[in-house]
């Protein structure tokens, strides 16, 4: 239970979240999945406070200044969620479809939940639509609320009452990615509502279950019921990468894996459980095919609504409406680890998929997945062919109808796999990669060239000048922003020191040719605010960032410069409307080449603990920064000696500062050595460990990239 005091008013908020075992520090419980129970909230606040809880409209009565809200019994729920939200929340209400809908926020954000009420209301109205259809099973109760909370991290799909971060409230009118990550996160919490919320998982270790389902049903829901239909090629584009690093890191594990406890449970909220579950449930959706996949739903939310279940509950339906035999395939993609490789051998006539499986594991995993054909003609590479194949063992030969001059593998993205092109391919693939036809095969030459990079087969220099072909094309506006951040990353993380200053002015060039595009111009003002280094990029990026978020984009990249002035900093403080705009203040100046800038932030983040996990991420970005690791590394010391206190203060505060924290930069040559030795001491959480070993391999290979020039 959390108190949040809003800054510009000192108004109060409180709220609650209990995943995974935090109820019992609430109120007495047996706190886990499998014993549910119904819940009779009864809430005593001060008379002006408004209350959510799960099952809607509460009695409320009111005695000498303070207000009872006794709600009605919620269903058999787990201990996890059951929500109370109080405060003097605004509330804005809309019935849609037969569904009284609420949105609330505190008062100082009132013009921004006002601005984007309409797209919000629109977006839950779709969603409850889509998924009672597809799961033939109505949500069940006419009230749907979703709070968003300060000091909150990302959400929680409390049945009937979704808890956000109130930052997910954009403070400026938001950019296409962020209205399109708001939209999946709507749709992946609301996805509980059937697949968690209604029937739950009974032990932990089937913890994917939830969260790798809600990740593959939101970006389902939001290709086929929002304006957000290039969200395949946005995952490929982001979250996807990071799955692929989560597998390649030697934390990688099963994507269901025997938990002893909660604390191992809280170790993997991670990447794997995330959005490799995703992909692999989008292979699985590939393999039995859609409808039978649809049909299998239906079947297990009628036989389990508000109980518990198990994996083989689910593949029993799937199997049953697919009329396949199951048991290999989860063996394979749900009980082992690592990422199989493919690669193309091109022979005159014909072809053969190579398979092979990562160190440890003797045999790779059923694929089905697709290779397409491609023929160069006048400027665009033309589908000429798709090659539909199941892969069932080491070597898959398959004949096309006629030649190609790029093969591109796992077309459509269908699968979970590395990719190893062959050498023709892969060469049209980094000089041509923007001429493909489609979103996702544009952003499969971009993300095949990221993987080459992680690996060690390719480097910064390559990787940024196969992104500016494709970028230069791209015109779904799912991937731009994420690609520019992945191009700058190349640039400013894995290039020499010597070829840094040189790539990160080819990528902010690349954001001003974008920018004169006004569908682009956001992402690539935002991409310039990253980048910019030479005098005229500074100058275009000054005149262009007007509104008040790329702003301080702005001052913080000044910052990164060392030429960041401090009253331009605290006149946009004084400019700023937003409440929390101190806490962008202190992402700026925590990038500042300066002791007493590192000190005041170490102090702010670490010490004070007065950043929410939601904003940690920016900050650290700002405070670990090449070229000062002279500065930041007694901070990184300091880091190994606190890894015992990350995980004194729940899951999302964990996560938080071993993940977002992370020290990109700074230590000695063996400091990485020291840090994964001192992760693994009995007293440090899993959820720390797991992440610090994760972030350390990273960090190795960024360090092996810089070496090859």
């Amino acid at each position: 239970m959390h108190r949040a005091v809003d800054p510009s008013d000192g108004e109060v908020y409180v709220w609650t979240t209990f995943e995974p075992d935090d109820a019992r520090w609430v109120f007495a419980c047996f706190d886990q999945p499998d014993l549910k129970a119904v819940f009779g909230i009864t809430v005593h606040v001060p008379e002006p406070w408004l209350v959510t809880s799960n099952t809607g409209d509460a009695i409320v009565s009111t005695d000498n200044g303070v207000s009872t809200w006794r709600y009605g019994d919620t269903p058999r729920l787990s201990t996890y969620v059951p929500v109370v939200n109080a405060g003097p929340f605004v509330e804005r209400r809309s019935t849609r479809n037969g569904y009284d809908l609420g949105l609330y926020a505190r008062r100082s954000l009132a013009p921004v939940l006002d601005r984007d009420a309409e797209e919000l209301f629109d977006l839950t109205a779709k969603g409850l639509a889509f998924y009672g259809e597809q799961f033939a099973m109505a949500f069940p109760q006419a009230r749907y609320d979703q709070v968003f909370a300060p000091e909150f991290g990302g959400a929680m799909e409390n049945y009937g009452c979704v808890t956000w971060s109130d930052t997910i409230l954009f403070r400026d009118p938001p950019s296409y990615v962020e209205r399109e990550l708001r939209a999946l996160v709507l749709l992946h919490e609301m996805a509980h509502m059937w697949f968690g919320d209604m029937v739950t998982m009974r032990w932990w270790d089937d913890l994917w279950l939830n969260e790798s389902f809600a990740d593959w049903a939101c970006a389902w829901a939001a290709a086929r019921c929002t304006e957000f239909t290039d969200v395949a090629a946005g995952f490929l584009a982001d979250d996807k990468q990071d799955a692929y690093a989560a597998d390649a890191a030697p934390t990688t594990h099963p994507i269901r894996q025997a938990l002893v406890d909660v604390a191992a449970a809280e170790a993997t909220f991670d990447d794997i459980t995330y959005p490799k579950g995703a992909a692999v449930l989008k292979q699985l959706v590939a393999y039995v095919g859609e409808d039978a996949f649809v049909v299998a739903l239906r079947r297990y939310f009628q036989r389990h609504a508000w109980g518990n279940t198990t994996l083989d509950d689910l593949v029993a339906e799937v199997a049953e409406a697919s009329g396949r035999d199951l048991t290999g395939w989860v063996q394979g993609w749900l009980e082992t680890s690592g990422t199989d490789r493919l690669t193309l051998e091109v022979q005159d006539g014909g072809g053969t998929l190579v398979t092979t499986p990562p160190e440890g594991r003797a045999a790779p995993l059923p694929h089905g997945l697709r290779i397409g054909a491609y023929a160069e003609r006048g400027d665009g590479l033309t589908l000429v062919e798709s090659l539909p194949l199941e892969v069932t063992g080491e070597r898959t030969p398959f004949e096309p109808g006629g030649a190609a001059d790029l093969w591109l593998v796992n077309d459509d993205d269908l699968t979970f796999a590395g990719v190893r092109p062959d050498p023709a391919s892969l060469e049209l693939l980094l000089t041509r990669g923007g001429d493909l036809p489609t979103a996702v095969g544009r952003t499969l030459a971009l993300t095949t060239a990221w993987r080459l990079l992680y690996d060690g087969e390719l480097t910064a220099q390559q990787l940024v000048d196969c992104g500016v072909h494709v970028l230069q094309r791209e015109t779904a506006d799912s991937v731009v922003e994420p690609q520019l951040n992945r191009l700058v990353e190349a640039a400013d993380h894995w290039a020499p020191a010597s070829a840094r200053g040189g790539l990160l002015s080819q990528v902010a060039d690349l954001c001003l040719e974008l920018a004169a595009n006004p569908d682009r111009r956001m992402a690539a003002l935002r991409g310039l605010a990253d980048s910019a280094i030479t005098p005229a990029q500074l100058e275009a990026l000054a005149a262009q960032a007007t509104d008040i978020d790329l702003r301080w984009r702005r001052l913080t990249r000044l910052a990164e410069l060392d030429q960041l002035e401090e009253s331009d900093v605290e006149a946009l403080l004084a400019e700023d409307p937003n409440p929390d705009a101190w806490m962008s203040a202190v992402r700026a100046r925590a990038a500042r080449p300066t002791a007493e800038a590192k000190a005041e932030t170490w102090q702010t983040t670490v010490e004070q603990r007065r950043l929410p996990p939601s904003i940690i991420r920016r900050v650290g970005r700002s405070f670990w920064r090449p070229g000062q690791e002279g500065l930041v590394t007694p901070y990184a010391e300091r880091f190994l000696a606190s890894l015992e206190r990350f995980g004194d203060a729940g899951m999302l505060w964990a996560l938080g500062m071993s993940r977002s924290f992370y020290p990109a930069v700074g230590g000695g040559a063996d400091f990485v050595d020291r840090l994964c030795a001192a992760a693994g001491a009995d007293g440090v959480s899993p959820t720390v460990r797991n992440r610090v070993l994760e972030l350390s391999d990273q960090r190795r290979r960024r360090e092996a990239a810089r070496s090859l020039g």
